[in-house]
């Protein structure tokens, strides 16, 4: 056996191992696919879909209103649409939107999809939430498929911590017809 093809097979095998790595550094900590399960963002993201995810994006900055996110909540996945930022008081009045008084229409909704009628209370008691306000680093999310969704309306959920944001969703890759940013 020649010295150049040894050393030539370690070349190409370090190549590898090293690309390898890249890829497994990438879709651990840059980003990652999350399918989705069940309707409770339908239409914008339906059952059996797949979406890229960012998973450093909250680590540089906060959500944002109306982005999608991906939570981690007792030990299950969850895809929801950031509403309420902290510091704000949020209630919905006859499927209208109110961030701190002030109304607020939600383009991404769908024509006819109501949310019921709930005040800032409902979700967070005042021992909990003594300003009446969304606390420091918790936010209040949705899915945008209202009556159907569990999210921060309901008790066992309430609002979410930022550490439990796992990711950003950015881009739906399948089914391949329906490829493209997520909004």
């Amino acid at each position: 056996m020649d010295l150049r093809e040894v050393t030539e097979f370690f070349r190409d095998a370090f190549g590898y191992i090293v690309t390898i790595g890249i890829l497994l550094f990438v879709f651990f900590f840059i980003v990652s696919i999350q399918p989705i399960a069940g309707n409770s963002m339908s239409p914008t993201l339906e059952d059996g879909q797949l979406t890229l995810v960012t998973r450093f994006t909250y680590k540089i900055s906060n959500p944002e209103r109306n982005e999608i996110v991906i939570i981690n909540k007792d030990k299950k996945s969850y895809v929801k649409r950031v509403v309420g930022l902290p510091g704000e008081n949020i209630k919905y009045i006859n499927g209208l939107l109110y961030v701190d008084e002030k109304a607020y229409k939600e383009s991404f909704l769908e024509d006819g999809v109501v949310t019921s009628n709930f005040l800032f209370e409902d979700i967070c008691s005042l021992k909990d939430c003594p300003d009446g306000v969304i606390p420091e680093d918790k936010y209040l999310v949705l899915g945008d498929n209202r009556p159907e969704s569990k999210d921060s309306r309901d008790s066992s959920f309430g609002l979410v911590d930022k550490k439990e944001i796992k990711g950003k969703v950015i881009v739906r890759i399948w089914p391949i017809n329906k490829f493209g940013k997520v909004k």
